[in-house]
């Protein structure tokens, strides 16, 4: 998921790569972060032991002292691997299926799941974690006991609120940023290269079903902007106040709007019938060196203190119910009543055809 916001990671001083936060951009002091609930950070087997590694996207970001207490609980000695974006982590634990690049993957979201179950990188392993109900909620039809659900996110477009004050209705779907008043005024990232960018696309095929490349067909004629990254889009493009860009309509998350607010007052609003319900798993490698450790991994990821981190790291929302999120949330980063949504299996049988049509559409 993920993800690509302004907080930054902090520095996991372990043998392993430096793994930068994803950021939904601006005032990160505008929140506060919400009060871990005391748990048991691990409920680690007894022969999880020795060192474990979580290959993750290259968005993942969690606290020293959270990752700190699951090392001393555990026992165990973490490292991460980031091969890229949530598109090239799957693609690589495919390519390495037979070496696996480490013991527990975290980052696998809802539109690459099924490539990632079917070419059978994942083993079985049912956490008993009691987030672990919470998470069934998401789990996927046939592969629940390969992947854990871990959060989720609603990836839609934002606005910023001053051109909207000065007269400019406000649109409220995506039929209305076809119509000619909002030509030039909207960027998004490609979604070839990006896991939000293509998270969009699949909004647009799920609300619009056969129509949608009609749609983005009328979004070139209205000179929409493609980027190759949700950065650019969102830190270089946006018009908001914290980026000065010229484009007052980008790509981002719901719960980007709270990291922009200025001197207590909110500069930018998400669409929330632009939503696509994104969500993330944890699973086991087949073949992992250190399977106790993986699964070790799975139970702190479902446990409060990870779970309580989320929000402000990852700027996503955690699937445990027993934590609260930051009190800023409910006000300026509410989800949406009916986020677009695809079945995995569809997303995995059409993905790549759909990506080319619509490069053939909006750039060729």
């Amino acid at each position: 998921m993920r993800h690509s916001r302004t907080a930054a990671m902090a520095a996991i001083t372990i043998s392993t790569l430096a793994l930068a936060a994803c950021t939904g951009g601006g005032d990160t002091e505008a929140s506060s972060s919400p009060t871990p609930v005391a748990t048991d950070a691990s409920t680690a087997p007894a022969a999880a032991t020795g060192t474990v590694t979580v290959v993750t996207h290259d968005s993942f970001a969690v606290p020293d002292d959270v990752l700190a207490d699951f090392e001393a609980s555990s026992g165990l000695d973490v490292e991460f691997a980031a091969p890229g974006d949530a598109g090239t982590l799957v693609n690589q634990l495919v390519l390495t299926k037979d070496a696996p690049l480490g013991d527990v993957v975290y980052g696998v979201d809802n539109t690459f799941a099924s490539r990632a179950i079917e070419a059978g990188v994942l083993a079985s392993y049912a956490p008993t974690a009691p987030a672990a109900a919470d998470a069934a909620e998401y789990a996927i039809p046939g592969a629940e006991d390969l992947l854990t659900a871990v959060d989720f996110s609603d990836v839609c477009l934002n606005y910023d609120l001053a051109p909207f004050e000065e007269g400019l209705p406000v649109p409220t779907s995506l039929g209305d940023l076809a119509d000619p008043m909002y030509a030039g005024l909207v960027s998004v990232p490609n979604p070839a290269t990006s896991s939000p960018g293509l998270a969009f696309m699949l909004a647009t095929v799920a609300e619009l079903g056969d129509d949608w490349l009609g749609w983005w067909e009328a979004m070139r004629a209205n000179e929409v902007r493609v980027t190759s990254s949700w950065s650019d889009t969102y830190y270089t493009d946006f018009s908001a106040p914290n980026y000065g860009g010229d484009f007052p309509i980008v790509l981002s998350y719901a719960s980007s709007p709270p990291f922009e607010v200025i001197d207590g007052e909110p500069t930018t609003a998400a669409l929330l019938d632009t939503c696509f319900r994104q969500v993330e798993y944890a699973g086991v490698l087949e073949g992992a060196e250190n399977p106790a450790g993986a699964q070790a991994v799975v139970e702190w990821m479902l446990s409060d203190e990870f779970q309580a981190a989320l929000p402000e790291n990852m700027y996503v929302y955690p699937v445990s119910t027993s934590v609260e999120v930051p009190a800023e949330w409910a006000q300026y980063a509410p989800l949406a009543d009916e986020p677009l949504t695809l079945d995995p299996a569809e997303i995995d049988a059409n993905r790549d055809q759909w990506i080319e049509a619509w490069t053939a559409t909006v750039l060729d």
